[in-house]
């Protein structure tokens, strides 16, 4: 695994998706509002964050990847931290589209003694404009041979849309990439044929219309998504029990979870995706892949806040875990149940 991480500064990524700013409030609960029966926050401290699309580019490239980022912002104070933050991580941003009329999406957080107590969201999911999936559309036909991997961060913010699939599918016909998505489960039916999706549990559950509590519920639902989109692996991320990984020749595996302690879970499908593609642009297999991004996960669950790893640190998480599992102990069963 450590000479797939090596491998890492040498991949070229592209991150299409929803970009969004987080912001966190942090304080201490004292007291409660004499005019309403909630908590009284102090906040002692602001920060802010990329998050969605932009979050998945900061974990490429706290990962020491190459990366550009595709994606639709306002023309505002959030819009203009955005650009701040990407220009201070040298991330290319010549693919961020200004829609002027739309506010950029905006998360903010008050979070006292480790504890999130509220979130307010300032954004819209109304689809952009057809002008705006035309600019990303020339953006993608002149910048598409650069990358070896392209991810879709879909938050369901309104830039992924069937037109733009429509284009992603005729570049990747005449020039084949490695395309991943981590979906919004109300538009999974988008993603046919790509080379790797990563719903989580609710969200697979909601592509295949069925409640998973079981392994075997686990199974049909992985069987029925992979049979319906005609993709080439699946990955369901199953919060403390890990995940699941599905190929589309009809076999299973299961990963147990490697997280100690569980602070906030905001980004952790960023995580995710990032490092699954990020190591099968290496060349990793689909195993491998799993069991670097399963780790990854387990560190940053164990971070509050919007948060990443560096491959240091994903090192010497891997050295002390490494004795509970490797990708040579896993092994893949066949499901031959029938699709229904």
């Amino acid at each position: 695994m450590f000479k797939t991480i090596e491998q890492f500064p040498n991949a070229s990524l592209l991150v299409l998706g929803d970009v969004i700013l987080d912001c966190y409030l942090w304080g201490q609960v004292e007291r409660i509002c004499p005019e309403a029966p909630v908590p009284v926050v102090e906040v002692t401290r602001e920060s802010m964050m990329l998050g969605g699309a932009a979050n998945v580019v900061t974990n490429l490239k706290s990962l020491g990847a190459q990366v550009s980022l595709c994606g639709v912002v306002g023309k505002d104070e959030a819009a203009q931290e955005i650009s701040k933050k990407l220009k201070e991580m040298g991330v290319d941003s010549h693919g961020l589209i200004c829609e002027s009329h739309r506010p950029t999406s905006k998360k903010t957080r008050i979070v006292a003694g480790h504890q999130q107590v509220v979130r307010f969201d300032h954004e819209t999911k109304a689809c952009v404009a057809s002008e705006t999936t035309q600019k990303i559309s020339a953006f993608l036909e002149k910048n598409w041979k650069k990358f070896d991997a392209i991810i879709i961060s879909d938050y369901g913010k309104g830039m992924i849309t069937p037109l733009l699939l429509e284009k992603i599918t005729k570049l990747h016909e005449k020039n084949s990439k490695l395309i991943s998505v981590d979906p919004k489960e109300r538009n999974m039916e988008y993603y046919k044929g790509v080379s790797l999706i990563t719903p989580n549990k609710k969200e697979a559950s909601f592509a295949a219309q069925k409640d998973i509590e079981t392994e075997e519920d686990l199974k049909e639902t992985g069987r029925k998504i992979i049979h319906r989109l005609q993709c080439e692996n699946l990955v369901i991320t199953l919060g403390a029990d890990g995940m699941a990984l599905f190929k589309k020749s009809g076999e299973f595996l299961k990963i147990p979870t490697f997280a100690k302690e569980v602070f906030d879970v905001s980004g952790a499908g960023d995580t995710v995706v990032s490092v699954l593609t990020l190591a099968l642009s290496c060349g990793a297999s689909l195993e491998e892949a799993a069991v670097l991004a399963n780790f990854a996960a387990g560190i940053v669950v164990g971070k509050i806040g919007t948060a990443s790893v560096t491959p240091e640190e994903l090192k010497k998480y891997i050295q002390v875990e490494k004795k509970r599992i490797s990708p040579t102990k896993l092994s893949f069963e066949s499901l031959t149940s029938p699709v229904l």
